[in-house]
Parts: C-alpha cells; sequence; structure tokens
C-alpha cells in the first residue's frame, strides 16, 4: 500500500471499481441519487442494485462520511441518517457531507444483518473486491472511494436481531495520537450514555477498520438493538450525529436541544470481556444490562431442551465490569455471545 501526499492509505486495486454514482461529489448544493451497483440476475439480466446516497455540498469545510444499515437490521442509525437528510440543506453545511442511509442495500430491505444476495456481513467485508460479490464490491467502494474523499467519518451500528446494547458509541484505539485525540473528542461530543475505546483491534474488516486505514478519524455506535427501536435509542441516535457535526463546524448552527450529560468513558481491553455460551439449548440471564459484575461471578445457566432433567452448564464472567451488551434470543449454541463488559477508561 502507498501513501499520498496528505498521508492517506491507497489500496492497490486490480481494477476500478464497477460501482458508478449518479451525483457529483463536487458539486453545490444538495444532490438525492443512488449509487448503481450491477447486479445480473435470472429477473433482470442488465439490472443493478440502487444503493441510495445523498450529497450536500456548501464550500470550505471538512468533508464527513456518514454510514447507516450497514447491518440491515440495526434500524437506529438508518432512521437518523433519514430525518436528517431530510432536514438539512446546503446553506446550513460548511463544506461537504455524504450519507449512505443503507450501506448494504440488500440487507437493508431484508431487515437482516447480512446481504440475502450472498450471505456476507459488509462489516466482516472490507477492505473489500472491485470483482467480488455485491457486498464485497459495496466495502471496495466505500474503503477505495468515499473514504479517501473524507476527513471524518461516523459508522451507526445497532445491536441487531441477536443482541441489546446499553446506547453506547465507539472507537478502537490507533497508533496516531492525533487522530485518538480526534476521535476521543467525537465520542464526547456524540453524548451517548457510554463511550468506549474497544480492544485492540484484531479484526481488521470492519468499517472502523477501514477508516483507520485511510487515516480517517472515525467512531462508530451501538445504540439499541433487538430488531427494533425505542424513545431513547432513537434520540441518542438523532442528537448525536448532531452534535458531531456541529462539533465538526460541518453545520455549526445544527439545533442539538439542551446539554447532555457526559458520556461514561470506558474500554474493552481483551477477551475476556466477553462470555459466550457453553452449551447448545435455552439460557437463562444471571446478569442484566447496566450490572456490575465481578471476575468467577456466574452470568448464565444454559438448560438442555433434549435432557430437560441434565443440571444446566453454567459459565461465569471472567473480568469484573459493566454489563454493556447482552444477547436477545432464548435459545443458544456453543459459541454464541451472552455478554460483554466494559470497565472505566483510566488515561
Amino acid at each position: 500500500m502507498n501513501s499520498d501526499s496528505q498521508g492517506k492509505i491507497s489500496i492497490p486495486m486490480t481494477r476500478p471499481t464497477r460501482i458508478t454514482t449518479e451525483v457529483d461529489f463536487d458539486k453545490h448544493g444538495k444532490q438525492l441519487g443512488f449509487l448503481r451497483l450491477p447486479h445480473s440476475v435470472h429477473r433482470s439480466a442488465y439490472g443493478w442494485l440502487a444503493i441510495p446516497i445523498i450529497v450536500i455540498n456548501n464550500g470550505e469545510g471538512p468533508t464527513v462520511l456518514l454510514t447507516a444499515g450497514n447491518h440491515g437490521d440495526e434500524y437506529e442509525g438508518q432512521l437518523a441518517l433519514m430525518k436528517l437528510c431530510q432536514d438539512l440543506e446546503a446553506d446550513a453545511v460548511h463544506g461537504r457531507i455524504i450519507m449512505l442511509t443503507a450501506a448494504n442495500f440488500p440487507a437493508a430491505i431484508a431487515g437482516s444483518r447480512t446481504s440475502p444476495i450472498d450471505d456476507l456481513n459488509l462489516n466482516r467485508s472490507f477492505p473489500g473486491d472491485p470483482e467480488g460479490r455485491p457486498t464485497s464490491a459495496i466495502a471496495h467502494y466505500i474503503e477505495s472511494e468515499l473514504l479517501t474523499l473524507a476527513d471524518y467519518a461516523i459508522d451507526l451500528h445497532s445491536g441487531g436481531s441477536s443482541l441489546m446494547y446499553l446506547p453506547s458509541a465507539l472507537t478502537a484505539r490507533v497508533t496516531d495520537n492525533e487522530i485518538n485525540g480526534k476521535t476521543l473528542e467525537m465520542l464526547k461530543a456524540f453524548a451517548a450514555p457510554i463511550g468506549y475505546w474497544a480492544r485492540p483491534a484484531q479484526e481488521d474488516r470492519t468499517m472502523i477498520a477501514a477508516a483507520n486505514r485511510m487515516k480517517v478519524p472515525v467512531i462508530g455506535t451501538e445504540l439499541g438493538g433487538s430488531g427494533t427501536t425505542s424513545v431513547h435509542s432513537l434520540d441518542v441516535a438523532e442528537r448525536g450525529v448532531r452534535r458531531v457535526l456541529k462539533h465538526l463546524d460541518s453545520v455549526p448552527e445544527m439545533e442539538i436541544g439542551d446539554p447532555l450529560p457526559p458520556s461514561r468513558i470506558m474500554e474493552i481491553r481483551e477477551a475476556s470481556y466477553y462470555v459466550y455460551s457453553p452449551d447448545y439449548g435455552i439460557w437463562e440471564p444471571l446478569a442484566d444490562l447496566g450490572d456490575d459484575v465481578q471476575a468467577g461471578q456466574p452470568a448464565a445457566a444454559v438448560y438442555s431442551q433434549e435432557t430437560p432433567w441434565r443440571q444446566p452448564v453454567t459459565t461465569c464472567f471472567e473480568h469484573s465490569g459493566t454489563v454493556v451488551c447482552r444477547r436477545v434470543p432464548g435459545t443458544v449454541h456453543r459459541g454464541d455471545c451472552l455478554f460483554h463488559l466494559a470497565t472505566d477508561w483510566e488515561e
């Protein structure tokens, strides 16, 4: 990989993206259109997938990339960006805002974590492949085309159908302390009840990892989950995005409502912060969201449906901390994530 004069990383490509766009990223004003991803199937030999894109451009200022629908069963971010794109006009913007309200459009329409076309998870597909299946092609376009334009990025997630979170914003620490400082300020500006540093990145296939490769300060979110929305989680999403845009001077006069309490800044340091099911069956949670737990404390009991007279298999928390995420469905397979914890960040 090579660096350009601004220090961003350029991804070697066997060929340019196949995706075309109906918008001009340099044009002044508000543009509403689609990314066109060629998709030839039995029903439509020369068809394309229409991925909505919004570009609002008004003179000097930062370029901010806002994405939601990376996972199609996560709705708070999709709603927050749809409402923002309807409310925001070009004369309020300093610089440029690019929005993908449904980044993995087939998954978003299906209400599924993964695409029904190729069964791929967009947030495990970066840096993607311009010659690959639709999800890989979308990942490649976001990393090689959109993130190269961006000065800042927000990727909006929640727990989807299988997890429920305390509304949180998050980022991953990198080796560049200047970027760490910018992302920490973005976390604080978002003002979710919890803002946390993810454990040292071992997963390089995510949107956050892609932004890190491009040296773009980025935050993500986990806004709620359970395959639905709530008044509270949607309020955190909407106000958080708007607060960050104001903080970045992207929309200087943005209305953000009354001041919010500061985020509780936390971190996830290692794999022991996660609890996984030890067996197959129906699980009984022995702790809940927001609980403070201790290492060695029982976390869950899994009961066998095949042998109901068998004593449950119990698993314990390996680390002390606060429960920020728990599984939603009552049935489990061995290896399903049941909980994860966070601990207060010590600078």
